[in-house]
């Protein structure tokens, strides 16, 4: 999971899935410890055995991508 401040965990969403990639956007069952950290979403990209590098590549290579246009 992750957030980057001042941008919405939404919106990050919504551009990765424009890009091919699909992550979660929300509290992810973890409301209290959002409260706690003072955050109100965050995303979550999950990766398990059947990812490959490029999968993990073409997800950070998107979020680089993205991110100065949400800035």
């Amino acid at each position: 999971s992750f957030v980057v401040e001042g941008v919405s965990a939404q919106d990050i969403s919504v551009l990765l899935d424009l890009q091919g990639v699909a992550v979660r956007a929300g509290h992810h069952c973890t409301m209290p410890l959002h409260d706690h950290l003072g955050i109100s979403a965050s995303c979550r990209a999950s990766f398990y055995l059947y990812n490959t590098e490029e999968e993990a590549r073409h997800f950070a290579d998107s979020l680089a991508t993205i991110l100065p246009k949400l800035r």
